[in-house]
């Protein structure tokens, strides 16, 4: 899935399990009378996504190949539609009736807290500890599948955005791709001073994950760990900080308020695609897009740049694991699966067949070497990636639009910074209290 809409599925599912108080208790014992066989069929779901069939020829390859090396063993895959209200559905229906349920799935990395609180995702880490590449995967992304020091699944691939800038308009105002905050600011300027109509950068009032880099790169968090539970800091100094830096870029300079504050993070895509602003924050898979549209051909992509010159700002690690079911009849079997389909040869066929990057840092290195066009967000997950709240109070928190409204009060000038940050630090110590 592409960064889309996996948090609204986690609320949908979170909000029906606590209707029916039935997720939990129904994924409490595995189906059928083995609790872990290793022959007969293992069910695989995975997404079915734009351009599904390179993704299951690449898959078919890895089932063809795990069949030979396991007799009796037939893998079967099904693809569900990525479909926020309708993946939820399914998920649901797979934690209430264990019979119905795959033995390994396919997930959106923001989901996670949310399966883990239906007690529907098996904990795989002893089983991940003897897995040839773990140390091969990049730390930050291996704690998306993390919650409260338990591992319930394998990072498959991950998605971050780096700074598109269009490349005929920096050569003809004379400047270099911005590598500080403050080269990006005054980019922007030059070249909205020249070019009227044309944004200096694209970014929306309701773009969290264009944002959260800015609150993050000055030493901010949305939330800390405060011993077992999370609270609120997004309201802290250093957090204010990040959030004035990018509501500042809202500016006549950058994107217009009366323009901007509605945008979210694909309107900016739709923006600079048809050459209506010099740059933008976008993510990997967002290059198709591009490409299609006025921008074709002028255009770059460099890390989003820090404060500080030189340093990049940290990316949001979006991406998909892979998870074991806790009704999976073969555990042991969808564990092996799922550590080939994350193995080095298969996540660079899965780049090669959905620009899928990749998970392991050698592999990640390896198809950067190889495109240029990657090298700015293999960078950027080099250089450390950051996530969310692993806690299922985020789904609430962001199908709330916390974060938005809080960026909204503050470009619309409705509230300071100050005011805005704390009405949304309230918000988030609600819900997890709720939780």
């Amino acid at each position: 899935m592409r960064l889309t809409s996996r948090a609204a599925a986690a609320v949908a599912l979170a909000a029906c399990c606590l209707a029916a108080t039935a997720c939990a208790p129904g994924t409490a014992a595995p189906a059928g009378d083995k609790a872990d066989d290793r022959t007969g069929t293992l069910q695989v779901w995975l997404y079915n996504e734009a351009g599904n069939a390179a993704k299951e020829a690449v898959v078919a390859k890895a089932v063809n190949e795990f069949q030979a090396s396991h007799q009796g063993v037939t893998v079967k895959v099904g693809y569900i539609d990525t479909d926020a209200s309708a993946r939820a559905a399914k998920m649901k229906g797979a934690f209430n009736d264990p019979n119905s349920a795959p033995d390994l799935v396919e997930f959106g990395n923001t989901d996670l807290p949310g399966y883990v609180a239906a007690g529907g995702l098996a904990e795989i880490g002893a089983e991940l500890d003897t897995w040839q590449s773990k140390g091969d995967l990049d730390p930050a992304i291996a704690g998306t599948a993390v919650v409260d020091g338990k591992t319930y699944g394998l990072p498959w691939w991950v998605g971050v955005r780096a700074l598109y800038y269009r490349t005929d308009l920096f050569t003809e105002a004379g400047l270099n791709p911005p590598a500080s905050y403050a080269e990006l600011v005054a980019a922007g300027a030059k070249i909205h001073a020249a070019h009227p109509d044309t944004f200096g950068i694209a970014v929306g009032g309701k773009y969290t994950f264009g944002a959260l880099p800015f609150v993050w790169d000055a030493g901010g968090d949305i939330a800390a760990k405060n011993g077992t539970a999370f609270k609120a800091a997004i309201d802290s100094p250093a957090a204010q900080a990040g959030i004035k830096r990018y509501t500042d870029l809202f500016g006549p300079d950058g994107c217009p308020a009366q323009q901007c504050a509605d945008l979210t993070g694909g309107k900016t895509v739709d923006l600079f695609a048809a050459g209506k602003s010099a740059m933008a924050i976008l993510v990997n898979s967002n290059r198709g897009k591009v490409e299609a549209g006025a921008v074709k051909g002028k255009y770059g992509v460099v890390p989003l740049p820090g404060e500080k010159a030189g340093s990049i700002a940290p990316a949001f690690a979006g991406g998909n694991n892979l998870g074991v079911m806790k009704a999976a009849k073969h555990r042991t079997l969808a564990v092996e699966f799922a550590k080939l389909l994350a193995s080095p040869a298969y996540q660079a066929q899965m780049y090669d067949a959905m620009g899928n990057l990749p998970t392991l840092k050698s592999v990640s290195a390896e198809v950067g070497a190889k495109d240029a066009f990657l090298k700015p967000f293999t960078d950027t997950i080099a250089a450390g990636t950051r996530f969310v709240p692993l806690d299922q109070a985020w789904a609430q928190i962001d199908a709330q639009a916390v974060i938005p409204t809080m960026l909204q009060q503050v470009v619309t000038g409705k509230a300071d910074v100050a005011k805005a940050s704390a009405d949304a630090a309230a918000q988030i110590n609600s819900a997890f209290a709720a939780h």
